[in-house]
């Protein structure tokens, strides 16, 4: 409402046509002067990537990120768009957003020309300035740059008029961000075509020359495995890139645990489910395991989503107890955590000589976490009842399946548990809160070897 509808209305209005490059170089000034992040969504890059990220940008460069699979490169390309300014006039009925001022396409020549200061005007949001690829063998120069429509030349229309033209992904984001995901795989006679419309300008479909001053800002992604040792990046368009920004897992705990929390959801709307800090913390202490084992390919990368999946899971599994036992309510426990084992078999790729040690990799790898979150919880809390108790013969049965008022019925020989349930956060009221806890140490004892379990279907057995 109130903006400019013809060209006359832009001109009094005082608009200015920027370059895409300065609009956003002016945009991440005003973040960057009042202090706001770039990307508030993306975690763990504050002090790594962004600072990379804003040089780039205050530099006016075409960008290229470098990372492994799942480091947030796609959500950070696609957040570039908040950099644009909301709205962007262009002559109206265009394809490629011509800048009412320098138009581009025949179309919006003529339009102008005929028209003069009563040409209509349109207004582009930001969300619709941005276009991406996904970089494949069969992508075409007709899909990025275009080609002749034969309908047009149908209608009447000389094959050398280029109002025949079907304008491709590239023109069609003039004045805009146009992003090559996985750019290796683009085929080096593609990447040729691309380089001559970013660079030269110019570009001849089916032998007509047509001269196209696009204003874009070309933003791609790939794998430094990729990039690096294959070679199918051409050499002059690695020129074009102004500058490489380098991702990486997300480097602590803390992080890890904030982009499971922001990425994950319930899967079960019809049970509340609540997943203790600790089993966020154990989660989070297996996937970085993963990530620095030597018996899993490193090179394929254990993703994020690996963590942000295996919560879910985790999260199912909770929710299918309290489903099969009545509960409308249910805390996640240690028990189900194998569901997690199963889960992430197919998910990334094991350096293994002989068949079958998959599963047992990742339980071990599991088994140390819980572990290593033991410790940290618990370090230097007095065990000596409870493992009297089970010296003295007591047996305690827990399983996926098992109700939460069971495993506190059970674990009433140990004596009082407020304290620990209170160290761990815990709801000393609430029995589901607390056979999470129960679990918790149980499992915690046994892998410091003052209890023994007995593993069994669903569950476990823990014994003195």
């Amino acid at each position: 409402m109130g903006r400019p509808v013809t060209l006359g209305e832009l001109r009094t209005s005082g608009w200015i046509s920027r370059p895409v490059r300065d609009e956003m170089r002016h945009n991440a000034v005003e973040k960057i002067r009042a202090g706001e992040p770039l990307f508030p969504d993306v975690l763990g890059y504050e002090n790594t990537v962004s600072p990379q990220l804003e040089n780039a940008l205050l530099a006016g460069h075409d960008i290229i990120f470098l990372g492994e699979r799942g480091q947030a490169k796609t959500r950070m390309i696609r957040s570039l768009t908040a950099l644009l300014d909301e709205w962007m006039p262009v002559v109206a009925g265009t394809e490629i957003n011509d800048d009412p001022y320098s138009p581009v396409s025949r179309h919006a020549r003529d339009l102008i020309d005929s028209d003069g200061d009563d040409a209509p005007i349109a207004w582009v949001h930001r969300d619709d300035r941005f276009g991406e690829k996904l970089a494949t063998p069969d992508t075409s120069i007709a899909d990025l740059i275009g080609e002749v429509d034969p309908i047009k030349v149908a209608e009447g229309r000389y094959l050398s008029d280029e109002l025949t033209l079907h304008y491709g992904l590239v023109p069609r984001t003039n004045r805009g961000i146009f992003a090559i995901n996985e750019i290796p795989d683009l085929a080096e006679r593609i990447q040729v075509g691309l380089l001559n419309v970013l660079e030269e300008r110019d570009v001849q479909i089916r032998g007509y020359k047509v001269r196209l001053p696009l204003d874009i800002m070309l933003v791609a992604s790939a794998n430094p495995e990729d990039y690096t040792n294959r070679g199918r990046i051409i050499t002059p368009l690695k020129d074009r890139f102004g500058s490489e920004v380098r991702t990486h897992y997300p480097r602590s705990i803390e992080d890890e645990i904030a982009i499971m929390l922001q990425e994950s959801n319930d899967p079960v709307e019809a049970v509340d489910v609540t997943v203790p800090e600790f089993l966020d913390e154990i989660l989070a202490e297996f996937t970085h395991l993963v990530r620095s084992s030597s018996h899993i390919n490193q090179r394929s990368g254990v993703s994020v989503r690996f963590s942000v999946a295996n919560r879910e899971t985790v999260i199912a599994s909770a929710a299918r107890r309290a489903l099969r036992t009545g509960a409308a309510h249910a805390v996640a426990r240690v028990s189900d955590l194998p569901s997690v084992v199963q889960s992430s078999m197919g998910r990334i790729e094991f350096e293994v000589f002989e068949e079958g040690r998959e599963h047992d990799i990742l339980d071990r790898l599991l088994s140390t976490a819980v572990l290593e979150v033991f410790r940290n919880w618990l370090l230097g809390t007095d065990f000596t009842d409870w493992v009297s108790a089970f010296n003295s013969g007591m047996e305690l049965e827990t399983g996926d399946l098992v109700e939460d008022d069971e495993i506190v019925r059970q674990a009433r020989a140990v004596g009082d548990m407020d304290t620990i349930l209170r160290t761990l956060d815990l709801d000393v009221e609430s029995p589901a809160h607390a056979a999470a806890g129960i679990e918790f140490v149980l499992e915690g004892l046994h892998l410091s070897r003052r209890l023994n379990k007995t593993a069994q279907r669903g569950g476990a057995r823990y014994r003195g």
